[in-house]
């Protein structure tokens, strides 16, 4: 690397359970994945280590196929709030992963949903019911808050009560990218599914991946 003091992310292996649960876990990705980092020059400073693209899209899938669940049956799940939910969530991510805990510090505030690997911070999610946009852009600043210059994968779990979902999915669309943190946008992996490329708070050159996530638990 040309400069010392250039800070570089790496792949970080996560280890999975080894009892890694079968419910809504996709097939493809349900085997352990172990790469090594690329060679690196001799340099003066240790690369942060990061979670990976393939981990980063498991873990989003838990999420979206445990929510899915809520969705369809919503006589079970209409009733719960935020942290009855997150705790369903928690539970099959603890299926995976042994280190997946909710309502931890960090930084400023209780994270929802925290995965470490080690003692690093490899992935925070925030969950929040839908109300409106003010409360939207409010959750994406209490997210950040959360995250240190280290924390770079990170999502928004947004649910849906009673409220024109179509509206709300055209809402996050539309308001997302007037965030100050905003700094463009990726291919979405589903229609209920945005990403995105923010910067840190505070450093204009510090990058995180924010996954938004939304589902619509009507009640029935």
């Amino acid at each position: 690397m040309a400069q010392n003091n250039v800070v570089a992310s790496i792949g970080l292996p996560m280890k999975r359970r080894a009892d890694d649960a079968l419910t809504y876990a996709a097939p493809e990705v349900r085997r352990k994945i172990s790469l090594a980092p690329p060679p690196l020059p001799k340099q003066t400073f240790k690369p942060e280590p990061a979670l990976d693209a393939a981990e980063f899209d498991h873990i989003l899938n838990i999420i979206g196929k445990v929510a899915v669940v809520f969705e369809r049956n919503p006589s079970t799940f209409s009733k719960l709030g935020e942290e009855a939910l997150r705790d369903n969530i928690l539970v099959h991510l603890n299926g995976h992963y042994e280190s997946a805990t909710g309502e931890t510090f960090n930084a400023a505030g209780k994270t929802d949903i925290l995965i470490r690997s080690g003692e690093k911070n490899v992935f925070i999610g925030e969950c929040k019911f839908w109300h409106g946009q003010k409360g939207y852009m409010e959750t994406i600043d209490q997210l950040l808050s959360y995250l240190t210059w280290r924390d770079t994968k990170a999502a928004v779990i947004i649910f849906n009560r009673n409220k024109n979902f179509s509206e709300v999915l055209s809402t996050i669309r539309e308001i997302t990218e007037k965030h100050q943190n905003f700094k463009r946008a990726l291919p979405p992996s589903e229609e209920t599914s945005f990403r995105y490329i923010f910067r840190q708070n505070g450093d204009e050159s510090r990058e995180l991946h924010l996954a938004v996530l939304a589902f619509d638990i009507p009640t029935p």
